[in-house]
This record gives structure tokens, sequence and C-alpha cells, in this order.
């Protein structure tokens, strides 16, 4: 109990809600495919565009546009879900380890 941050508490109120954050803004950027009007450097989408390019801009060098749709926003969705079960689910590494 003396410990600030133990394991169990990074991983509830750290990690938990900046995965599905970042789950949520991938999904949010999907959508934002489908209106090509809206612009990435203006206000609201910049909110989801900037915290987001980074990540996406090596996997489109993996993984380039497929029939011009770009499926790096659906591979991060992927990531982020397969990361939070993985470390944080009912089986998870963190939740066996805390």
């Amino acid at each position: 109990m003396t410990e600030l941050l133990t394991l169990d508490h990074f991983a509830s109120w750290i990690l938990s809600p900046l995965l599905g954050l970042y789950t949520l803004l991938f999904i949010v950027r999907i959508v934002l495919t489908w209106y090509p009007e809206a612009q990435g450097d203006r206000f609201p989408f910049n909110l989801v565009m900037v915290p987001t390019e980074f990540l996406l801009i090596p996997v489109r060098k993996v993984v380039p546009p497929f029939g011009g749709v770009d499926i790096s926003p659906i591979i991060w969705v992927g990531i982020t879900t397969l990361l939070r079960e993985v470390l944080l689910g009912q089986q998870g590494l963190l939740r066996m380890l805390a």
C-alpha cells in the first residue's frame, strides 16, 4: 500500500483508459475516411488526426492503401483491442501479475 503507483493501479487507471481512448480515436478516424471533405488540419478533426497520425505512418509504409482505401486505422483498432485484452482482460497478463 505504500507504493504510489502499483501495477494494478497503472493497469486500471492509466493503461486501460489510454487503450480505450486510442481504440475510439481510430474508430472515429475510420469514419472520417468516409468524408473526404473533412480537413484534418482544422478543428475538431485535428483532435483525432494529431494523436493518431504518428502511429499510422509506419503502418502505411508496410501496408499501403488497398484500392484507394487506407486500412491502417483498421489495423490499429485490432492492435489496441488485442493489447487491451491480452494485458488487461479477465485473464490478462497484468491482471495475473497483480
